[in-house]
């Protein structure tokens, strides 16, 4: 299936022949696998006499060899999946193996992904960013504080240096367009908080996702907003890039160094909030984030600070 759609990922028109030829196989076989595409992964495509087939809208594949080849420049070990359950639980598995870290989890597709609180992450084949990195933390939990914003600001840096100049960021970790999720963050901690431990960060950004109807907020994607197609492997390796430059700034200077930074893309900076804690409901003005993540807020005169979690954040009467 993988060729084939490799044959017609740019969107064009193929003869049920020159395909044929190209796999090795008759037009019947040709038209059989399309239908499997079709009831297997979702992917539409047009069937018009005379011309052939296209699919309905064009495929940017990963493309396993040159991600690699550029992950390698950076030190990173990278496995590229057609199918998998979920990026983050494989990222797992291979700390469980000892493979040499940091090691990057990339997929066509989930059938398990995951997001915060248990939620499910919609992943339809081929269209969105289905990615984890597993890395060793030396020094316990404490080299955690202020991760996960500081992954959400790289996710946002990398996409507005790719044409998306109005994301932002919510706090903890969600990346908006307006009122529309662009992408997510998660992570999840393995080992001794104490002492040697690993954390899988995972990212879940739309690129090319134009419908769904599974996801149950409000969304948009890097496609939607740019009017075209982008290289997915193109926007991997821009994050990889501007992650790996980023863990090593945090590595050595902590969140201090990008807590401004993040402050100033924070969409919700200034604003009245609602922040939800199981049963309990706190309205508060945003001040900012501490040097460790957590949201400061003025509640009822004095500034509180409220670490990620199981919370939840909304605009006061939302």
């Amino acid at each position: 299936m993988q060729t084939l759609l490799k044959l017609l990922g740019d969107g064009e028109f193929h003869s049920g022949e020159d395909l044929g030829l190209a796999l090795g196989v008759s037009r019947t076989a040709v038209w059989k696998k399309l239908q499997q595409i079709q009831n297997e992964l979702g992917i539409e495509f047009h069937k018009v006499r005379g011309r052939g087939y296209r699919l309905a809208s064009p495929l940017s594949l990963l493309d396993a060899r040159a991600l690699n080849i550029e992950h390698a420049r950076l030190g990173w070990k990278c496995k590229v999946h057609e199918i998998i359950d979920s990026t983050n639980a494989e990222a797992l598995r291979l700390i469980q193996t000892q493979v040499t870290l940091p090691a990057l989890v990339v997929a066509e597709q989930q059938t398990a992904g995951r997001g915060r609180r248990g939620r499910q992450w919609v992943s339809p084949f081929a269209q969105n960013l289905y990615y984890s990195i597993a890395l060793r933390l030396d020094g316990g939990m404490r080299r955690l504080d202020g991760l996960s914003l500081l992954v959400g600001l790289a996710v946002v840096d990398t996409v507005q240096d790719l044409g998306v100049t109005s994301a932002g960021l919510k706090w903890p970790n969600d990346i908006l367009v307006g009122p529309k999720k662009l992408a997510g963050v998660l992570l999840e901690l393995t080992g001794d908080p104490a002492d040697v431990c690993h954390v899988v960060i995972g990212i879940g950004l739309n690129i090319n996702m134009r419908e769904s109807d599974g996801v149950g907020q409000a969304w948009t994607s890097m496609s939607l907003e740019l009017g075209r197609v982008l290289d997915r492997n193109e926007v991997i390796c821009a994050l990889s890039h501007k992650l790996s430059s980023y863990l090593a700034g945090h590595q050595r200077d902590g969140f201090t160094a990008y807590r401004q930074g993040w402050e100033s893309k924070h969409v919700w900076q200034g604003l009245m909030v609602t922040l939800s804690t199981g049963a309990e409901s706190i309205e508060g003005h945003v001040l900012g984030v501490g040097v460790d993540g957590a949201l400061r807020l003025m509640v009822d005169g004095r500034e509180e600070h409220f670490s990620g979690g199981e919370v939840s954040l909304r605009l006061a009467g939302d």
